[in-house]
């Protein structure tokens, strides 16, 4: 069978995120959603996204398809389920699709708009984690990070813990081959710890769970990190951190506070930089909506910042309770930022102005270099269709 992970009509929820990314491709716990779907299938997955990112993530169709959903998280039962449907049977849940069963013939007639083609349903009422908005991904981050641990450790034995270490709830933590962990203080009373494949926990450092980091990552001496924390392949952490996910290849080397907050790839967080998780009327945070182009309530009384893939910020620059980043923005300058920062951007209080593409894929180009990584012209070519598709955003 042939899998298929397609982006619902939530996505742009989802967005400065998936500017550069199918839905299931976003960092949720231990393991992006796609990582999950394929541990549980035991199966490789393509995806069905926006036209732009297709030559990036390409979709794969054979003669029968499954189709599921980007932004819903597998458990044991729901695969099954899944697994059972028939040729032009969908399984829902309320108003929102899961995962369709269709031949070829049956995809290209879904996709067609002059067609009548309607699949027939079956509804679940089995209970499963869907990402709806862009701050589910630190909210329900410490369930996520809970079921990943299950899967990927039953049965399997961790790396010794070296005695350097003060420990709490040993057998709640696993630590990976080649990963190092000295003199450092892990604590996994209230949800576990788990460190990546050749990721290093430096001296001094303080953990308490739940909390995950991914492999080559690294956490620099005497961070404090709350869970539940994710942190994703090849990025560095230090400082203050409390409930938040940084994708992988980013950088928040030095101290400061980042909290509540999800933070894209290739990014870097200037030292001193801190984020306000909090208002000081305590009331509920609103939080900048593409779909809606206005702030929109969040319903929760802590979020800080989101920022996309790319975006940059100077040392102690300061960002507002409920702030959102978009792609490739360069933010520098004193005093509190503004509470949405739109993509190819740079500046700061004082002002923005467009950040010239030629410079942003310089930039890229060197950040790539030095994690060994090429910038391609696939790279450039998503960069230029988000650039266009945010000129109104910039404008505004």
């Amino acid at each position: 069978m042939n899998y298929i992970l397609f982006d619902s009509s939530n996505r742009s929820n989802l967005l400065p995120l998936v500017f550069t990314r199918p839905v299931a491709d976003l960092l949720f716990g231990i393991l992006s959603i796609r990582e999950k779907w394929e541990t549980y299938l035991g199966a490789k997955t393509s995806s069905l996204t926006e036209g732009y990112l297709q030559s990036k993530f390409p979709l794969v169709e054979t003669d029968q398809n499954i189709l599921i959903n980007g932004s819903v998280c597998p458990t044991k039962d729901l695969v099954k389920e899944i697994t059972k449907l028939k040729s032009g049977y969908s399984l829902i849940n309320g108003e929102s699709v899961i995962a369709m069963c269709l031949s070829a013939h049956e995809l290209k007639l879904l996709g067609d708009p002059d067609s009548t083609f309607e699949c027939q349903t079956i509804e679940t009422k089995l209970e499963f984690v869907k990402i709806e908005n862009i701050w589910d991904l630190f909210n329900l981050n410490e369930r996520a990070i809970k079921d990943d641990f299950d899967l990927l450790t039953t049965g399997r034995k961790s790396q010794k813990i070296s005695p350097s270490n003060r420990v709490i709830n040993p057998e709640n933590i696993f630590i990976e081959e080649g990963a190092i962990v000295e003199f450092a203080i892990l604590n996994a009373s209230k949800g576990p710890i788990y460190v990546g494949k050749d990721a290093e926990i430096m001296e001094g450092a303080k953990i308490r769970g739940p909390f995950a980091m991914r492999e080559h990552s690294v956490l620099k001496m005497d961070a404090k990190i709350y869970g539940p924390t994710t942190v994703g392949p090849y990025s560095k952490v230090g400082g203050e951190v409390t409930s938040s996910v940084i994708f992988g290849y980013s950088n928040k080397v030095h101290d400061g506070f980042l909290g509540h907050s999800v933070i894209g790839e290739w990014c870097n967080i200037g030292a001193d930089t801190n984020t306000s998780n909090l208002k000081n009327t305590y009331e509920e945070v609103k939080l900048w909506s593409y779909p809606d182009e206005s702030f929109v309530s969040t319903g929760l009384q802590f979020c800080g910042t989101i920022m996309g893939d790319h975006t940059k910020c100077g040392i102690n620059t300061m960002f507002n309770t409920g702030t959102v980043v978009g792609v490739n923005v360069n933010v520098y300058g004193s005093g509190f930022q503004r509470n949405f920062i739109p993509s190819f951007t740079w500046g700061g209080t004082q002002g923005f102005a467009d950040f010239e593409l030629k410079k942003a894929f310089r930039i890229a180009e060197a950040v790539f270099n030095r994690r060994s990584k090429v910038f391609g012209k696939i790279d450039k070519d998503i960069l230029i269709e988000i650039y266009g598709l945010t000129h109104n955003n910039r404008r505004a």
